[in-house]
């Protein structure tokens, strides 16, 4: 079968039309000579057949018409019964031609639907190929779980972190390792899931840790299916908890360090009146002006908590990195609350000498005081502009806010109306003076402008040497 449909191929179309053309000429010429004889008339059928394969419709129609006559012109039949010989000849000839022609046309289809399947196969295998290899040469485990909340595929990464050494995870239940995933199988079998969490998992030689797992689920013919990638975070969650402490110790520090400079002025002005106070004979020997005199001494003590050197407090910080986190952390809750920012930053902003944690708390806390100011404002912005002054970097946060009635006490502490417990401004001054830097209020026909200062870090360093 496959010789016979190889004649119809387009390299063999000039072939088999000359073939066909001396097949019709031969018949015409023998069926000529043998007219008195027998009709030769079928014969025609073969190059028609041939035909078929390559001509279009009408031509076929055609042909056959022509072969049609040729068979009628020399057969010896009644001439009465012409006309009915000649339409069923020719009905013969152009059905025969036809059904080829549609044949081979479907035939080509057919091929040609075959090559395109085969060429998604392979693009579906190649493709196939390229996921497994992404999947298996991943550092984060991946996993996929079916509706029992039995594991149907892990990578090597899952088998790692999951079950190091011990019996491969497909088939086992995801229970015993991530209890979580299986809870929203069970309780969400028919809910498309596209999200994160966090939850604990279990090695199964028993160790715990913080898993991270972006997952989701989809439906099957088998039922639903959830699919996940899994890391450990449990480093992270003991970096960022280290991290957390210390700079809980840090800001501690300077809060302390700040109340001991406030009690060293108060047991300043204590102490001068218990000196004037000594000069009077009956008072020295009162043993509560004594006691008074030792709690004076014990302030004193307190307050030698102060800080050192501010310059040794800080580090080298990428301004331009600060502010971008800041933005991300800021900006969709400002647009919660329509208002629009403006930020005006001059670029290339440079390096600057803080405390990266620090002054972001800064930051967070005049971004907050803007925003709440503005809550009963008809205009609402807020512009955030930073630009190198005088060998520092300025960064200004001005706000179309309800301004400032008494700037002279923003700093003090326990401001009589303020939010909390009034300690914002005071304790972000004391953690930008920590490091070298200033906070300062800038007055504003409308709304209020808080100036946050920050030195360079060789001008840090002359100051630290001072």
């Amino acid at each position: 079968m496959p010789d016979l449909w190889s004649i119809y191929a387009p390299s063999n179309r000039t072939r088999m039309l000359l073939l066909a053309a001396f097949l019709i000429a031969a018949i015409a010429l023998v069926d000529w000579v043998a007219t008195h004889y027998i009709s030769l008339g079928f014969l025609y059928l073969f190059p028609i057949i041939i035909l078929g394969g390559f001509l279009s419709r009408p031509q076929i129609v055609g042909v056959a018409l022509v072969c049609a006559v040729l068979q009628e012109a020399f057969s010896n039949l009644p001439e009465n019964e012409a006309v009915v010989r000649l339409v069923l000849s020719s009905a013969s000839f152009v059905g025969t031609g036809l059904f080829i022609s549609e044949m081979i046309r479907n035939r080509r289809i057919v091929l040609q639907h075959v090559g395109e399947l085969e060429d998604q196969v392979k693009l579906r295998q190649d493709a196939e190929e390229q996921l497994r290899s992404l999947i298996e040469s991943s550092p984060a485990a991946i996993v996929t779980i079916d509706s029992d909340g039995k594991v149907l595929l892990a990578n090597e990464a899952a088998q790692q972190l999951l079950a190091p050494g011990r019996a491969p995870l497909p088939g086992q239940a995801v229970s015993s390792y991530l209890p979580a995933l299986e809870t929203v199988l069970r309780n969400h079998p028919s809910r498309v899931f596209r999200t994160t969490l966090q939850c604990t998992g279990r090695r199964s030689d028993g160790e715990v840790f913080l898993a991270g797992v972006w997952f989701s689920t989809y439906n099957t013919l088998s039922g639903p299916r959830l699919a996940g990638i899994i890391v450990d975070l449990s480093e992270d969650l003991r970096n960022r908890e280290d991290l957390s402490l210390d700079h809980l110790l840090k800001n501690t520090r300077i809060l302390m360090s700040a109340v001991a400079h406030e009690i060293r002025n108060l047991s300043g002005a204590v102490l001068v009146v218990h000196k004037n106070l000594s000069r009077i004979t009956e008072l020295g020997t009162n043993e509560d002006f004594q006691a008074l005199g030792s709690l004076v001494q014990s302030l004193e003590r307190v307050s030698a908590l102060e800080l050192g050197s501010t310059a040794q407090n800080g580090q080298v910080v990428e301004l331009t990195s600060v502010l971008e986190e800041l933005r991300i952390l800021i900006e969709t809750t400002y647009h919660e609350s329509e208002i629009n920012v403006r930020w005006e930053l001059r670029e290339p902003l440079p390096l600057v000498w803080a405390d990266r944690y620090g002054l972001i708390q800064v930051f967070l806390n005049l971004a907050k005081n803007s925003q709440r100011a503005m809550m009963s404002s008809e205009t609402k912005h807020l512009r955030i502009a930073a630009a190198e002054e005088n060998e520092k970097v300025v960064i200004r946060f001005e706000d179309t806010g309800i301004g400032v009635a008494s700037p002279e006490k923003l700093f003090q502490p326990f401001q009589p109306g303020a939010k909390s417990s009034g300690l914002g401004l005071y304790v972000s001054r004391v953690i930008m003076r920590s490091f070298g830097g200033d906070i300062s209020y800038e007055p504003r026909t409308q709304g209020s402008c808080f100036a946050v200062a920050l030195r360079l870090p060789a001008a840090a360093k002359d100051a630290s040497r001072a």
